[in-house]
């Protein structure tokens, strides 16, 4: 059964399932679902707790043991499984189909583990798991989210913010939950309950910002130039892989390209991003890029992708990182490269 996060403490309230599946690129949320699991279940009887990692395929011998085993202390048991990669393996998908099968009524199993992708989730293994009992995807809150989000842990914390307030802890802490998560406490320690103002918010915060390639690109699709700029300068102080975000870019424009000639030969632009391989969650900010950019301007900057790739391999003259920002405003604007630096791109 699939659960959103949100739903999680009315669930606990009506049943305990026997197994459950928290998975995606949050670990705070996965982190304090998990602690609410345990808790619980330790409600309900379940006191001892084993924790496996498996590592190779002897591991799933030791999980297939702790699984049948009678407890030593305790009538009920949880058993952690943690799969940082959310695979598996062969031997280990078919011990979880085999164990969701008929999973012990004196066993709570609570498997956690980064993203997957759609291929991960439509494996038996991951459909055996969602039928026994209960998965949970856990992912980053949007930008326009997350205000709101700690909003109601101030809240619990008494403390009260007005919308500018919120937007500058917002700014700082920018894709880190579990940094937000800091801040708030932090502030609950310094200041008394009540209303926080944009000068202790100044003085109390720390930067704590950090991105993803994938905000990058979302950023830059949306339009977004400023906030894609300063992205790509976080990346580029957390020293990330040029090429990794080439690569991202690169998808992007290509899909673009391909859906605006087609869109520009009479098919529907909907259609057109799904013979382009567009997933649904990129759609939106897509049809956005498309609608500043004819298929020409698309080729322009595919033309753009392949220079930065020359640069990254030592066979074209140029700084990467400032083929990578003209790359960035071109996307996130109209088409116009960037030919000088701009004052506004951190240097």
């Amino acid at each position: 059964m699939k659960l959103y996060p949100d739903k999680l403490d009315a669930h606990l309230k009506s049943k305990l399932a026997s197994v459950y599946f928290l998975f995606g690129d949050e670990p705070l949320q996965i982190m304090e679902a998990g602690d609410k699991l345990r808790v619980c279940a330790r409600e309900h009887g379940f006191e001892e707790r084993t924790v496996i990692q498996p590592v190779d395929d002897s591991d799933w011998s030791t999980f297939r043991e702790a699984a049948d085993s009678l407890s030593l202390f305790s009538e009920r048991r949880i058993i952690e499984l943690r799969l940082p990669t959310g695979k598996p393996g062969r031997v280990g998908g078919e011990v979880l189909k085999q164990y969701c099968s008929s999973p012990p009524d004196d066993v709570l199993l609570l498997i956690s583990s980064g993203k997957l992708d759609r291929s991960g989730t439509n494996t038996a293994w991951f459909k055996a798991i969602d039928k026994a009992g209960v998965t949970m995807a856990m992912y980053q809150l949007p930008v326009t989210k997350l205000g709101g989000w700690l909003k109601k842990r101030l809240a619990a914390k008494g403390l009260q913010a007005e919308d500018d307030v919120l937007a500058l802890i917002v700014e700082r802490v920018e894709g880190n939950m579990l940094a937000a998560k800091q801040e708030v406490e932090r502030l609950a320690l310094l200041y008394p309950e009540g209303r926080l103002t944009r000068e202790n918010v100044m003085d109390a915060v720390a930067d704590s910002a950090r991105y993803s390639i994938g905000d990058l690109s979302m950023a830059a699709l949306d339009g977004q130039s400023r906030r894609a700029l300063r992205i790509l300068a976080g990346l580029r102080d957390e020293a990330v892989a040029e090429v990794l975000i080439l690569w991202t870019l690169s998808s992007e424009v290509r899909a673009g390209a391909r859906a605006a000639e087609a869109h520009e030969k009479g098919v529907g632009l909907d259609s057109a991003l799904k013979s382009a391989g567009v997933w649904q969650s990129r759609a939106v900010p897509l049809k956005n890029a498309i609608s500043r950019h004819d298929a020409s301007s698309w080729l322009s900057m595919l033309s753009a992708c392949s220079t930065i790739d020359r640069q990254i391999k030592g066979q074209a003259p140029g700084s990467v990182w400032d083929a990578f920002e003209s790359l960035v405003v071109q996307l996130a604007n109209r088409g116009e490269p960037l030919m000088r630096k701009n004052p506004a791109i951190p240097s």
